[in-house]
């Protein structure tokens, strides 16, 4: 795995072209030609030039002519806080096998340029030849944010040793901050149902904000039918508890937990539905096309239950608005109501092999399209014990 990492890495720090990363002077760098004939002897045009012949034969698979290597490594006697001498050092205390030497070098390249690609890149190498995870991880952890675009591709990678528990204790350090890396690999891992226990322990107590794994994981235990252990994870994430009502939410004055098992307020072509200040949910259907204007995911019980709607506005009578329960799993319909049938009482029936559904509240466009709106003050939802 380490090896994959490292070529994710490698992969990375070419595109970045990282030979072109020394800090030389404008000519140095955009003309050396015409820098190197003004000021053949500066550091930067000697530097410029010899790594680009290094970069010009490592596209080749030639050998690097050794005098090339000896003017660079020379220029730490004229320049010493310059990085490109020790990383070329490393890279022949490397080749030599000496890898205590290359560490060393390379050491003394990052510390003379903090931001040095490829001396914390060969740094991260060297510490995960050597085991040791925690150091190389901080480099890594390191280059995702000093290269663009970099945490997508090494995501994958650090995603893959997570899953072994071992490696869990280096992860957890490197994860406290809550990186941008660590939590594109934790969003990596929670697309794995059988992941949920890596990615909770590695995420560490509950933030003020909800982490972008968080919906992923829960989409990813819905997809796979594991709702209650879905329901578990939401509820443990914002510390509610054990549930106690049947549906989350019932007067629209909880934003804070997310969907699916709280309610979807999504605007849409259809319509908008929107929490109101001090409780109920505004809703306006445009009435020019069918659509979703809020909904929550419930896991009921097989039996018979009774849902009835507190609502005022001049819709409140209107077929176009109405209520659907699906079942979650295979997405048939349950029943249906009138926004009107719901208000005086909405009786039904949920049936044997249907552990979750969904309740649902949108518009139709009737045959003669109007705009609707109306504010749902409270809805509630119980077992129906009517008949017993």
């Amino acid at each position: 795995m380490i090896r994959t990492l490292i070529v994710a890495i490698v992969a990375v720090l070419l595109a970045s072209q990282i030979v072109r990363n020394a800090a030389v002077s404008a000519w140095a760098t955009t003309a050396p030609d015409r820098a190197a004939r003004l000021w053949p002897d500066h550091p930067g045009v000697i530097l410029s030039a010899g790594m680009t012949k290094i970069a010009r034969s490592a596209r080749q698979a030639a050998t690097v002519d050794s005098g090339t290597i000896r003017q660079i490594v020379e220029v730490e006697r004229i320049a010493p806080l310059r990085p490109e001498p020790f990383l070329v050092r490393g890279v022949q205390a490397q080749l030599s096998g000496d890898g205590a030497l290359a560490e060393k070098a390379f050491g003394e390249a990052k510390w003379r340029q903090g931001r040095s690609l490829p001396a914390r890149y060969f740094l991260a190498q060297r510490y995960f030849e050597r085991r040791d995870d925690r150091r190389g991880l901080a480099e890594v952890a390191v280059l995702s944010r000093l290269i663009p675009n970099a945490v997508d591709s090494l995501a994958p990678y650090v995603a893959t040793y997570a899953r072994d528990r071992a490696n869990w204790p280096q992860l957890q350090s490197m994860f406290a901050d809550g990186s941008s890396l660590a939590d594109a690999t934790l969003s990596q891992l929670a697309r794995d149902p059988n992941a949920t226990g890596t990615v909770v322990a590695l995420a560490g107590p509950p933030r003020s904000s909800v982490p972008n794994w968080l919906p992923v994981m829960l989409n990813t235990l819905v997809d796979a039918k594991q709702y209650e252990r879905a329901q578990q994870l939401w509820a443990d994430r914002f510390g509610l508890g054990p549930q106690t009502g049947l549906l989350y939410d019932p007067d629209f004055t909880r934003p804070g937990p997310i969907a699916p098992f709280n309610w979807l307020l999504a605007p849409s072509a259809a319509g908008l539905a929107e929490r109101q200040p001090g409780g109920g949910m505004h809703v306006i259907f445009y009435g020019q096309q069918d659509g979703v204007l809020a909904g929550q995911l419930l896991l009921l019980k097989p039996g018979s239950y009774r849902f009835a709607v507190q609502a005022n506005g001049s819709a409140t009578n209107s077929d176009s608005l109405n209520w659907r329960l699906t079942c979650a799993p295979t997405n048939a319909p349950i029943a249906t109501a009138s926004l009107d049938e719901a208000i005086s009482g909405w009786r039904f029936e949920i049936p044997e092999n249907c552990p979750a559904q969904r309740l649902e509240f949108g518009g139709t466009v009737s045959d003669l399209p109007q705009q609707a709106e109306v504010r749902i003050r409270r809805v509630e939802l119980r077992q129906d014990r009517s008949d017993g």
